[in-house]
C-alpha cells in the first residue's frame, strides 16, 4: 500500500513551519536561548516544550517495543485523529467507515472535517460485520474505526475480523486501544510492521489514570507519522504534560497494580450485578467498564443520579436500548453502587 497515494494532495507539498526547537533541538543544554522570544525569567514553565516530546517517546518505545519514529503523541487522541483526518481526507469528497455503537468522536471529526460517514452496524454480538464493511468500502472510503475493546459495549473484536479487514480494507485502518490495559489480549503493536494501513491510537487517561494532563498516543509507520508531524501544530503537548507524563510512565510498577486492582474490582462488580433483580443483561467486557441492561435505563439513571451516583446512559446508542455503563471504580465507590441498586425499586 502507497500511504502517499492516500495522502491528500495539498498535504504532500505541505512546507511544515518550522519553530525554534526545531532547528536547535538542544534545548536542555547550558545555552543562553535568544532564539523564541521567550520571557527569560526562569519559573519552570518560560520555555517553549519539546515539539517532538522526545522523552516521553523514548520511555514509550521502551516499554512497547515499538521505534520512536513510529510514535506521535497528541493533546489528548482526539487531536491525534483529527491530524489523521487532515492528512487522509479530502473534504467534501472522501468518507470514513464506523462501527456503531461506538466512541463519537469518530463521527463528529469527520462532520467537522466535512467528510461523509458511513456506520455499518455492529453485529448483535457487538463485532464488525466484515462483508458489509468491505461492501460498503469504495475508492474513497479512506479511513475505517475499529475500537476494541469497544466504547460502550465493552468486548474485544475478534482477531480474525480484525485481520481480514487489514488485510482486505483498501484505506487506513485506525485501532482505537484506549482500553487494551485492561485486557489479557495482546496489542496489535507487535503487528504494526505487517500492515503499512494500521494506526493504533491509546492513552494516558484510561489505565495510567492521567485523563486531565490529555495525552493520546498514535503508533504507525514511519511514513504515516511523518505526514502528521507535518500538519500537528508546533507545540502540541505542553511542558507541564510532558513532565508529568514521563514521571508515570517511568512508574510502571504502580501503574500495573492499579490495573490489577480495577480487574479485580470489576470481577466482583460483574458477579453482584448479576443479581440485581432489574438488571436484565451483564455484557461481557475487557475494558475498565461494564454495560448492562436494565427494564428502564431512563429511569434508573435518573434513580442513580439522585442517590448521588453518575453513570452514562447508552440507551439513544444503536443496539443498546435501555443499556447504561458503569465504570469500574474504587472498592467503596463500587460497594456504595450495588447497595444503592439494590435500594431503588
Amino acid at each position: 500500500m502507497n500511504i502517499q497515494e492516500l495522502t491528500r494532495e495539498n498535504i504532500k507539498f505541505l512546507k511544515p513551519y518550522s519553530s525554534a526547537r526545531n532547528e536547535f533541538k538542544d534545548f536542555d543544554a547550558e545555552m543562553i536561548f535568544l532564539d523564541a522570544n521567550e520571557n527569560p525569567f526562569e519559573n519552570g514553565v518560560n520555555r517553549y516544550p519539546d515539539p517532538y516530546q522526545r522523552k516521553v517517546k523514548q520511555e514509550l518505545s521502551k516499554i512497547k517495543k515499538n521505534d520512536v519514529d513510529q510514535i506521535l503523541l497528541g493533546n489528548g487522541s482526539d487531536e491525534v485523529l483529527d491530524l489523521i483526518f487532515r492528512a487522509f481526507c479530502e473534504p467534501a469528497v472522501d468518507n470514513i467507515i464506523t462501527l456503531p455503537p461506538t466512541y463519537g468522536m469518530y463521527k463528529v471529526l469527520a462532520e467537522i472535517n466535512n467528510i461523509t460517514v458511513k456506520e455499518i452496524l455492529l453485529t448483535d454480538k457487538f463485532q464488525p460485520n466484515v462483508q458489509e464493511i468491505l461492501n460498503a468500502a469504495d475508492a474513497n472510503s479512506k479511513l475505517l474505526f475499529l475500537c476494541s475493546p469497544n466504547n460502550p459495549t465493552g468486548n474485544l473484536f475478534r482477531f480474525e475480523n480484525v485481520e481480514t479487514l487489514l488485510k482486505y480494507f483498501k484505506g487506513i485502518i485506525i485501532l482505537d486501544e484506549a482500553y487494551i490495559d485492561f485486557t489479557s489480549q495482546k496489542s496489535w503493536l507487535q503487528r504494526l510492521d505487517e500492515f503499512p494501513n494500521l494506526i493504533i491510537t491509546q492513552t494516558l487517561s484510561k489505565a495510567y489514570g492521567m485523563a486531565g494532563i490529555r495525552l493520546g498516543i498514535c503508533y504507525a509507520s514511519k511514513e504515516i507519522i511523518t505526514v502528521l508531524n507535518k500538519i500537528k501544530p508546533p507545540y502540541n503537548v505542553n511542558k507541564l504534560t510532558q513532565k508529568k507524563a514521563l514521571k508515570r510512565v517511568l512508574n510502571q510498577q504502580k501503574v500495573q497494580k492499579e490495573i490489577g486492582k480495577i480487574l479485580a474490582q470489576r470481577e466482583k462488580l460483574i458477579k453482584k450485578l448479576k443479581s440485581i433483580s432489574f438488571i436484565e443483561k451483564v455484557y461481557p467486557t475487557d475494558a475498565n467498564f461494564v454495560l448492562i441492561k436494565v427494564d428502564n435505563a431512563n429511569n434508573r439513571y435518573q434513580q442513580l443520579i439522585k442517590k448521588g451516583i453518575v453513570v452514562r446512559n447508552r440507551t439513544t446508542q444503536p443496539l443498546c436500548e435501555n443499556t447504561l455503563r458503569l465504570t469500574v471504580g474504587t472498592k467503596s465507590e463500587n460497594k456504595k453502587l450495588i447497595n444503592v441498586l439494590n435500594e431503588i425499586e
